[in-house]
């Protein structure tokens, strides 16, 4: 139970950017920082490892559309990296806790993923790039100081957490028309490559 408060904040986190997470928890248990994170997350590979995808995420997540595409692709990688980073964090391999914490971590990691997922494609429905970017920033040092707020402050951090997931979940269906916009975008252009590669073309108006 001491390490739930964690266990949620990391997987609210991963949900966000998972690479982030490891890497931090990783730098933080090898700096002496803290000694709640597990000696697996503080290897020198698994930091290598996180810090390169996490310098690729950094790009692509203030691309337009592209950041989309990448959200789609990481639908299972972060959830799925929330509910292992918990289950590392919670140990005794195998015991009931730690079942509990990956299944607190996963699903709370799938959840702020959709939120992200649904504020981008919003985003994108404008027609200006900066919005990404401002958006790409704000999560980013979110993600960064909520992790490094946790190692301190477990307890607060967590209810942070949580009202920014509730936060978002409104937020998202605040913006759905836009969402069904962006979705609607997305099917026209497949549309169009289709017909461009079968050589038909749109009826005059």
């Amino acid at each position: 139970m001491s390490v739930l408060p964690l266990v949620f904040t990391s997987g609210w986190a991963s949900g966000i950017n998972a690479y982030a997470v490891v890497l931090l928890l990783g730098v933080f248990g090898a700096t002496g920082l803290t000694d709640e994170v597990p000696a697996s997350l503080q290897r020198t590979d698994v930091l290598v490892v996180a810090g390169v995808l996490f310098l690729c995420e950094v790009v692509a997540d203030k691309i337009p559309y592209v950041d989309s595409v990448w959200d789609t692709v990481h639908t299972v990688i972060r959830p799925v990296a929330g509910a292992v980073v918990a289950a590392l964090l919670a140990g005794e391999s195998g015991s009931l806790p730690q079942l509990a914490a990956a299944a607190v971590g996963g699903s709370t990691a799938l959840m702020s993923h959709l939120v992200k997922a649904g504020t981008r494609m919003a985003v994108n429905s404008s027609p200006e790039p900066f919005s990404n970017v401002v958006v790409s920033i704000a999560e980013d040092l979110g993600v960064a100081g909520i992790v490094t707020f946790a190692i301190f402050h477990p307890v607060v951090a967590a209810v942070i957490a949580g009202t920014l997931l509730l936060l978002g979940i409104v937020t998202v269906a605040f913006l759905a028309s836009r969402i069904r916009r962006y979705l609607r975008r997305r099917a026209q252009r497949r549309e169009e490559k289709r017909l461009a590669g079968t050589g038909s073309h749109w009826p005059a108006e």
